[in-house]
């Protein structure tokens, strides 16, 4: 029997990184470094609490305004990750997908993504990483895809989206302090849990992970219902 004390599907919008630089007079470019390592933390610790689908956000559609320095940062972190990481990501059962237009980033890192997808496909733990993603983009084309399809309803619209194949998200967290969703999963947020916590992403850990996991399982999901 499933335990329903223990989300399914949990995703995370990891903000702070810049912050976490800046209080220790760092370059960003170390906050994300370190924040690259809170991701493979998570990771590790999804699979020793037993979650099935973790999400993370990595890179938004509006992430594109920042300085091209920062871009740039982003990116090599990008390449750097998946080539240290892949081997583990295989080893520990994860099957590696794509949520948002990853194919808009440079040949290389499309590259570098599609030969991971592929060498994770048998992962039997689905790690779905949020690249060039925007949530409102995500629904109007899932629902431009149902109206072509002949039929436009909850259930069609559902079917199109990027998380189509992923379980129901139940609990959505966000680092940081800040209390917003920023065009992350508005759909599939309808009826999840919600948790927004001071850390900063880079000090992110499993003791913070499992602290959630209690948080969710205190909360009564009524789905609307008494």
């Amino acid at each position: 029997m499933t335990d329903v004390s223990i989300p399914r599907h949990v995703a995370i919008i990891m903000d702070g990184n810049g912050r976490w630089a800046k209080k220790r007079h760092l370059p960003r470019a170390i906050g994300h470094r370190e924040g690259g390592e809170a991701v493979r933390r998570t990771v590790k610790a999804c699979e020793t609490l037993g979650i099935e689908c973790l999400t993370l956000y990595a890179f938004s559609s509006e992430n594109w305004k920042r300085d091209e320095e920062e871009i740039s940062d982003l990116m090599s972190l990008m390449r750097r990750f998946i080539e240290a990481n892949l081997d583990d990501m295989v080893e520990q059962g994860v099957c590696l997908k794509i949520i948002g237009d990853y194919k808009a980033f440079q040949p290389d890192i499309v590259e570098k993504l599609e030969h991971a997808l592929a060498k994770t496909s048998g992962g039997t733990r689905t790690l779905a990483v949020a690249l060039n993603y925007g949530s409102q983009q995500e629904i109007a084309r899932a629902a431009a895809k149902a109206a072509a399809e002949g039929e436009v309803s909850v259930e069609s619209i559902e079917a199109n989206l990027d998380t189509a194949n992923l379980p129901p998200l139940d609990l959505l967290i966000r680092t940081s302090g800040e209390v917003r969703l920023s065009n992350f999963l508005l759909w599939q947020s309808a009826y999840a849990e919600m948790l927004f916590l001071d850390v900063l992403w880079p000090d992110f850990g499993e003791d913070h992970l499992k602290a959630a996991l209690d948080e969710f399982a205190r909360r009564e999901r009524r789905y609307g219902g008494r």
